[in-house]
């Protein structure tokens, strides 16, 4: 009995090490992410100093009775593909890049009460993690990896972090992971000790996140009222109360479904971190200027402009940390 005990531990230790995450050695069934459909780009052949794997926003309003977006919804996958092009230019001027197709949750999600979230979650995780096991087996092959996502594609990098980046080979890869538009708390850093936040412009191998509201606001979707999440200042990239300035604010960029830029402003606004809550105040816009848009949130919630606001200092930086990673680990 003791024996079959032991033989029935070893066969579920063999089975979980092949579902883990890029260490999978046989498929019995072949991946979705083998057939080039399912991404919304796979830059395989584009020679890079490294490579990122971008997470793509909700863009998926949901239907009745249907709260994933499904992988054939051209329709979808449009604006998938649009949002994911206004933010690429952010991080692939030295990167290849790849951004799968997931079944994302759709906003109808977020109007449920948030205990109902996390089946879809789940469901859209799956995806996730079978893309980036699928890409660590296949195109990665040791290159420097910057994880990015916003909203919905930075919870899904934050899940990547936690189940995936435990591993030393892979947490080795890791420039930064760009978690822009979702919290991380304290306490996750204490259950996930590989986790790291950013305290720096040039530190790698951490999380880098920010949530932009107006001095205002004191609950949203985000940071509930009586929560508090950890935040990097993109302006002057300090963890603490310290403001930045606009004149720090390199220019904030306003892109189309194509990735151009349609508008540019330098010295937008200024930024500081509210030390109570960890959400990056934003004191020299107002919210009638930059109307949160949709319904989920609420006015002075600037949740949408996250990564707009501060562009041109966010695409800079992404270039520093991968110098910084590159110095690092030279041959």
């Amino acid at each position: 009995m003791q024996k079959k005990t032991i033989s029935l531990l070893l066969a579920l230790v063999l089975a979980l090490s092949l579902t883990a995450c890029g260490t999978a050695t046989k498929e019995e069934t072949p991946s979705l992410y083998a057939q080039a459909e399912n991404w919304a780009y796979l830059e395989t052949e584009k020679t890079a100093a490294a490579d990122v794997f971008f997470l793509c926003p909700t863009v998926y309003g949901g239907e009745k009775d249907r709260f994933n977006m499904a992988l054939d919804d051209t329709a979808t996958k449009e604006s998938f593909l649009g949002a994911t092009n206004m933010e690429k230019g952010l991080y692939d001027e030295d990167a290849r890049f790849f951004a799968p197709y997931y079944r994302q949750v759709g906003l109808n999600v977020y109007e449920l009460p948030t205990d109902q979230w996390e089946a879809y979650l789940n469901l859209a995780y799956e995806d996730v993690k079978e893309a980036f096991t699928y890409y660590m087996e296949h195109y990665n092959q040791g290159r420097p990896i910057i994880l990015a996502g916003f909203s919905q594609g930075a919870d899904m990098c934050i899940r990547l972090m936690k189940d995936c980046f435990a591993k030393k080979e892979t947490q080795d890869l890791l420039v930064a992971c760009y978690a822009i538009g979702w919290s991380v708390t304290e306490q996750e850093l204490e259950q996930y000790p590989h986790l790291r936040f950013a305290q720096a412009a040039d530190d790698t191998g951490v999380i880098v996140s920010f949530n932009s509201e107006a001095e205002s606001v004191t609950d949203s979707l985000m940071i509930p009222e009586g929560t508090r999440t950890l935040a990097i200042n993109p302006l002057n990239w300090k963890t603490d109360g310290t403001p930045a300035g606009k004149e720090e604010n390199l220019g904030a960029c306003f892109t189309d479904y194509d990735g151009n830029i349609i508008t540019e402003i330098p010295q937008l606004t200024g930024a500081y971190i509210d030390p109570v809550r960890g959400a990056l105040k934003v004191p020299d816009v107002t919210p009638e200027a930059y109307p949160p848009v949709l319904p989920i949130f609420t006015d002075g919630v600037y949740h949408l402009y996250d990564y707009q606001f501060f562009y041109r200092n966010l695409q800079e930086n992404v270039g520093v940390r991968l110098d910084s990673y590159l110095a690092q680990n030279a041959a």
